[in-house]
């Protein structure tokens, strides 16, 4: 016999779920009373650093009529500043190694790298790959608001400062000096301090020779021993 049941047409889906699907859809509304976030202003831009204005300004251009230049490009700049400390027993002493790296941190403003030894050497007990200090390079903006507070605040907190040595330059623009005791820098908390130690501060610069290189830094506020440093306009 032949079927005479008809056949029920099938359902699309299961009952409720295009309600789900809309409510899924629909934005979610604010409770009443709460207050709509307004959009803030945005945020104001850095200003530029003062020595980098300074630069700009005077320095460039006396720089260009001191040694003849003609082409700007031949003009010395600042390239970068590294710092570096070095710590002998940071295989030992991890605790001095991390506290390091955050001292150098707060005073540069950027996240140091740890250093490694490049090579082992049994006479220091040493292996390749052992942690032996951290350092920073610094470049742009940051590296001259370091070198503006490095200038007029850390170095004369030396003590017994007497001015920078003119000599310590590399032969090829660079400008090195050694800092005896981190509390120089005002960033850092002198009773959280564990141990002294000191760093390495290197000035690269685009001059080959070390007579534009020391004239640069000298129009930048260098305190070079036996001379009078320039004064940086505010």
């Amino acid at each position: 016999m032949a079927d005479t049941k008809e056949r029920q047409p099938k359902q699309a889906g299961a009952p409720g779920t295009a309600a789900k699907a809309k409510a899924k859809k629909a934005p979610k509304q604010r409770p009443e009373g709460e207050p709509q976030e307004q959009p803030g202003p945005p945020p104001e831009p850095a200003p530029r650093p003062r020595l980098l204005e300074h630069y700009e300004q005077r320095v460039r251009s006396k720089l260009a009529q001191q040694f003849g230049l003609e082409n700007p490009h031949q003009v010395p700049k600042l390239v970068k500043i590294v710092l570096n400390v070095g710590m002998g027993d940071a295989s030992k002493n991890s605790k001095a190694l991390d506290a390091a790296v955050a001292e150098l941190a707060a005073v540069t403003g950027q996240r140091p790298v740890v250093t490694r030894a490049k090579k082992s050497v049994a006479n220091f007990n040493l292996r390749q790959g052992m942690p032996v200090g951290c350092s920073v390079t610094l470049r742009g903006a940051r590296m001259y608001e370091f070198l503006d507070r490095f200038i007029t605040i850390a170095l004369p907190r030396m003590r017994d400062f007497r001015g920078l040595s003119p000599d310590s330059f590399d032969g090829r623009g660079s400008y090195s000096v050694g800092i005896k005791e981190q509390m120089i820098f005002p960033e850092i908390d002198y009773d959280k301090v564990e141990t002294t130690h000191g760093m390495d501060i290197t000035l690269v610069t685009s001059a080959g020779r070390d007579d534009t290189a020391r004239a640069l830094l000298r129009e930048m506020g260098f305190p070079f021993r036996g001379e009078a440093p320039v004064v940086v306009g505010g």
